[in-house]
């Protein structure tokens, strides 16, 4: 144990520790005592501050760390075969980004902040010995590791399924929820990304983004300024995401 705590790396520079962190409930940290709390807090490396467009990690680069976002929004992307672009998930605050790097120890895509972002940085090494060591946060790991899985599997529903309309739909509610969860209006959306960003997330063309936004607000679903997206009717939401909202709603 003294050999483990001698390589851990300090951060009395840091202002705010996980146990003090408002995001502690949404993020990692979850179910952990006092005393292992602790121990997470000594081995957070950083604070990492990105301006939008800046870049948290690239396609193919190593896998040092994992990313707990503390605030903005960030977009993960890749290109398909034909050279196409493909938005493969949009992460908030409270949310951790990297774990798909884990098979190979390489990043499979690209990490974008959508705006100015700020995220924890946890040396990758260091929480795997970490784990080991405490129950709580093995058990935390395996959590957030079954909540990706579980992503990846509902956007797979989602673009093989459903129809044009029902993805946009389902998308929204998706970020009502995690709005939620961050105890922010569940009906009042800032969307960091473009719906362009959206479009390739979606498996739609700008137009048909387009042309759904603009129905949406006709009908009175939902209202737009610019990226605020007000839902005036969750209720009618649901009904347009169709039966899969319940269960299929993306995550990521």
């Amino acid at each position: 144990m003294a050999t483990r705590r001698s390589k851990v790396v300090s951060i009395s520079s840091l202002k705010v520790a996980c146990k003090d962190c408002n995001l502690r409930e949404l993020c990692l940290p979850l179910g952990l005592d006092e005393s292992d709390m602790r121990q997470l807090d000594s081995m957070i490396q950083r604070r990492r501050a990105l301006k939008r467009g800046e870049m948290l990690y690239r396609t193919g680069d190593p896998l040092r760390a994992l990313y707990a976002v503390r605030r903005g929004a960030f977009k993960t992307s890749g290109l398909m075969e034909d050279g196409r672009v493909h938005v493969t998930g949009f992460f908030m605050a409270g949310e951790l980004l990297g774990f798909d790097a884990i098979t190979a120890d390489r990043h499979p895509c690209n990490a974008e902040a959508l705006e100015t972002s700020e995220v924890c940085e946890i040396p990758y090494d260091k929480l795997e010995t970490l784990a080991q060591e405490v129950p709580g946060l093995q058990h935390q790991l395996f959590k957030v590791m079954s909540r990706e899985i579980v992503r990846d599997e509902q956007l797979l529903v989602l673009l093989g399924r459903m129809t044009a309309e029902e993805r946009l739909a389902s998308c929204l509610l998706s970020f009502s929820r995690r709005q939620a969860r961050l105890g922010l209006s569940a009906t009042d959306l800032s969307l960091a990304m473009s719906r362009q960003d959206l479009g390739h997330y979606l498996g739609l063309a700008l137009e048909t983004v387009s042309r759904l936004f603009s129905r949406f607000q006709e009908e009175g679903v939902l209202e737009m300024q610019g990226r605020t997206v007000r839902l005036n009717d969750l209720a009618r939401l649901h009904a347009l995401a169709g039966a899969s909202s319940s269960s299929h709603t993306v995550h990521g």
